[in-house]
This record gives C-alpha cells, sequence and structure tokens, in this order.
C-alpha cells in the first residue's frame, strides 16, 4: 500500500499542532493532508502553512458545523484507498504506519492505534488505562490515529448532531458492511489532553456531551470506564493543586 489521504480537524489547536503534525510526517507516507478547521483564530494557520512551504501537500477546507460535518466533509476530499484520521493534540508512535499495516487483512476496515494520555506516569495507572481504554473502543470506537478503508466511508452520512461519538457511528457503519477494525496496542499515540480535562467543569461537561450525544445503551456500557476517567481527573486536578501550593 502506497501513500495515503489524511484528515486532521483543527481548531485552535496550535498548542500541540506542531508536534502533531511533526509526528505524522516522519511517521506516515502522506500523500495530502486534508485539514477541516473550524475557524481557528490562534496560530494554527500560521503552523500550517509552514508546514506545506516544507511538504506542499496542505488542504485546507472550513467548518462550522459539528464534529460529524467536519470528519464527513474530511471523508468526501480523500482520494486514496485508505486514509488516517489524526487528532490535532495527539503526537503517534515511530514508524506508526508500517505497525498499522501488520494487522491488515482482507477483512480489516480499520486499524486504531491506542492513545495514552501524556499525564501518565505510574506504571500500574498505564497498564489499567490501557486495558479500560482497549475496551471503551470495542464499545464506541475512537478517531484519535486511524487508518480506514475508503471506499466503506465514502457512502456515510453522519448525523449532523454527533459532535460526540460520531466515532461510535463510524465504528459501526464499517462493521455493518462486515469488516472489523482492529484496537491494536502497537501502533499507538500520546495524547496531549486539553487543561479543561482537569478541572470539575472540564468534566462536568464531558459528563454533559456524553449524555446529550450518547445512546442510553451505550452510556450504560461506559458507565466503569468513565468511571475510571472521572477519578484519574480528580486525582491529576488534586495533584496539580498540591503542586500549586508548594511553588
Amino acid at each position: 500500500m502506497g501513500s495515503v489521504d489524511v484528515v486532521l480537524l483543527t481548531k485552535n489547536s496550535e498548542k500541540v499542532l506542531e508536534k502533531c503534525l511533526r509526528s505524522v510526517y516522519e511517521n506516515v507516507p502522506v500523500r495530502q493532508l486534508i485539514v477541516v478547521d473550524g475557524y481557528s483564530s490562534d496560530k494554527t494557520h500560521d503552523i500550517l502553512s509552514n508546514f506545506d512551504k516544507k511538504y506542499h501537500n496542505i488542504r485546507i477546507i472550513y467548518d462550522k458545523g459539528t464534529r460529524a460535518t467536519a470528519r464527513e466533509k474530511g471523508i468526501q476530499e480523500v482520494k486514496t484507498d485508505w486514509f488516517m484520521f489524526i487528532d490535532s493534540d495527539v503526537v503517534v508512535c515511530k514508524n506508526w504506519y508500517q505497525k498499522a499495516l501488520k494487522h491488515l487483512d482482507k477483512t480489516s476496515g480499520g486499524v486504531w492505534g491506542i492513545e495514552v494520555w501524556s499525564t501518565i506516569q505510574n506504571e500500574a495507572t498505564l497498564k489499567m488505562f490501557l486495558l479500560i481504554t482497549r475496551k471503551i473502543f470495542d464499545m464506541r470506537g475512537g478517531t484519535h490515529d486511524t487508518l480506514i478503508r475508503t471506499d466503506l466511508v465514502k457512502d456515510i452520512v453522519i448525523p449532523k448532531n454527533l459532535h460526540v461519538f460520531e466515532d461510535a457511528f463510524i465504528k459501526d457503519w464499517i462493521r455493518k458492511k462486515g469488516y472489523k477494525i482492529v484496537a491494536a496496542y502497537n501502533p499507538f499515540c500520546i495524547h496531549y489532553r486539553h487543561e479543561e480535562v482537569w478541572t470539575l467543569r472540564g468534566n462536568i461537561n464531558i459528563i454533559s456531551d456524553a449524555v446529550r450525544f450518547g445512546s442510553f445503551k451505550l452510556i450504560l456500557k461506559l458507565v466503569f470506564a468513565y468511571g475510571f476517567y472521572t477519578v484519574y481527573s480528580v486525582f491529576q486536578l488534586f495533584s496539580n493543586n498540591v503542586k500549586r501550593g508548594k511553588s
């Protein structure tokens, strides 16, 4: 398999974007980087411009809607047999693409590289996190760093209100066509989540979005998993406050 198109959603993504793009270009054979931007007002466009001067293969389109409408717009611009979804706040591992190819066979519709939160330092916490994150993917999917067979989703129509759980819709769409998406521990990505996640308000917003956009059945399945995330977030919030108190 040759080069692939890469679909990247951005909106005020300056904090991690440069690291993200560097990791993608170093570890994925990018034919075209398709950026779906939500009208960023920070340095996102400057960073993209610098990379385009070097690689000459970045196309920016704009979308004012949800993640669902943005992902659908990105898919429609893909020209390669396989393409990659990448989040703007992740850094992919070395040789990501070559590692992903090892998971493909005739029944493959996609490969998802597991995410690891950048804040996790403890080995026991990491093991628990990897186990639970893998279970979450089995239930709802993920698009942090995902290789997808294009012809399976070219006809996809994602409900426009799915600003959250659009990844679950994409996963189910592919599986309903008789193909599998492999959740892999290798390749993987490091996820630099926004600081708001480690605040009480941030956690309330995440839970609120899950209730608003997710089905009741799916929410019930995810209660335990998100319970772990919430406990970890509270621990992270407590740790950050302690560090500030000592400084």
